[in-house]
């Protein structure tokens, strides 16, 4: 959708990167418009960018967003206040904080490092299980978290083959698959509506269960709340952490030298991550956010209610902060990016997502000989405003 808005800028989906430098370059954010009327200032430096994501005078609540603004964009599922709209992306300290705290219990490191070794068993056995002209996000990406999801929020064994069909058709992006998104939709409704009634009378080790013994202790939720933050879950972390994945080996494929590198030095792993997150950044844009008063970004004093677009992307190679920001260094080991965002709104599933892509990058950088089937030129890459990543990745690679 970034085409849209930067129309004289042709590939500009398969590489943002040349337009992202030249707003830059002009300092000030950038107003731009999309077909359906959505307009907001896109925030492309990285200190704008940085002090924008925590600036309070910033809100995410679209309840503040100009009347003409939220005529245009009707119809945006997480975008909405209404029914599943109220989560983490949509509302504000003190309500954010609280809904926070429903769910930050389970997503400590402790806690999380318990799921690594099923991680890197299921990226194990997914890898084991391509074949040469495999698609590595239909194929391995997707199902790996999928497989991951379900066990973040208890989803019985038998459950995960219609829980990963509903919620590939909840996610998709592309236009030729949004008729099954609504019958998608409300079937996976309907089932966490029964796994949470499950998990209120059997509690287990996951996040509904933690949800709903945070709120019988006195951070209590609506239905309707409970619901969304369960949908965001799914939603964002599925989104995002398939595209760090996809993304990620379509990088390293484009730098065969750092491909190499990291195949000879295996330690470098954790690294690598952070670069790759950098480098080209799956979450693109951050969410909305509206000014509450006047804000000045960038030397430009933007009016109350004006829509901002923080852009990850173009701050994670911004040459005032980061050294030859183009070049991808595994290396790199100052490298504060932004790719999961800054300040109270920080990706909660950070720590998640590092886990998954590394398990991940780890199993596909094994695979001998590793290429591309296809073109890089023909390769499709997702319609979304927020995450960036091709809709399908076939690589080819040779016996071990």
């Amino acid at each position: 959708m970034l085409n849209e808005m930067l129309p004289g800028y042709p590939g500009l989906v398969a590489d943002p990167y040349p337009a992202y430098a030249d707003l830059r370059a002009a300092g000030a954010p950038h107003l731009v418009t999309m077909r359906s009327g959505l307009y907001g200032w896109l925030v492309t430096r990285y200190d704008d960018a940085r002090a924008a994501l925590a600036d309070p005078r910033l809100s995410k609540d679209p309840r503040h967003a100009p009347a003409d603004w939220q005529e245009a964009g009707r119809g945006r599922p997480l975008e909405d206040r209404a029914g599943l709209g109220t989560h983490l992306l949509t509302t504000d300290p003190p309500e954010h904080t609280r809904l926070r705290r429903v769910v930050s219990g389970y997503f400590t490191p402790r806690r999380l490092a318990r799921l690594r070794p099923g991680i890197e068993s299921a990226a194990r056995a997914l890898a084991a299980g391509l074949s040469p002209g495999d698609d590595l996000v239909g194929g391995f990406a997707s199902p790996l978290q999928s497989g991951v999801i379900g066990d973040v929020l208890g989803v019985p064994a038998d459950d995960r083959t219609d829980f990963r069909r509903w919620t590939a058709a909840v996610v998709s992006s592309q236009p030729g698959e949004a008729d099954a998104r609504p019958a998608a939709l409300r079937a996976l409704g309907t089932y966490v509506s029964g796994l949470v009634e499950a998990k209120r009378r059997a509690p287990g080790d996951d996040v509904i269960s933690a949800m709903i013994t945070a709120a019988e202790e006195g951070d209590r939720l609506s239905g309707d709340e409970l619901l969304s933050m369960i949908f965001l879950l799914l939603v964002a972390g599925y989104e995002t952490t398939a595209g760090l994945v996809a993304l990620g080996t379509y990088t390293l494929l484009r730098h065969p030298e750092a491909l190499e590198l990291l195949r000879e030095r295996p330690e470098l792993i954790e690294p690598a991550v952070e670069e790759l997150l950098r480098h080209d950044s799956p979450v693109e844009l951050a969410t909305w956010r509206f000014a509450l008063e006047p804000v000045e970004i960038g030397g430009v004093v933007l009016p109350a209610g004006q829509p901002i677009l923080v852009a990850p992307a173009a701050a994670n190679r911004d040459p005032r902060r980061f050294a030859e920001p183009d070049r991808l260094d595994l290396t790199r080991s100052d490298n504060a990016h932004l790719s999961f965002g800054h300040g109270p709104h920080y990706c909660l599933g950070a720590l998640l997502a590092r886990l998954v892509g590394r398990a991940a990058l780890a199993e596909v950088v094994r695979l001998p000989g590793l290429a591309l089937a296809v073109p890089a030129e023909r390769l499709r890459w997702r319609a979304s405003l927020t995450v960036r990543g091709p809709v399908a990745l076939p690589v080819t690679f040779g016996p071990a």
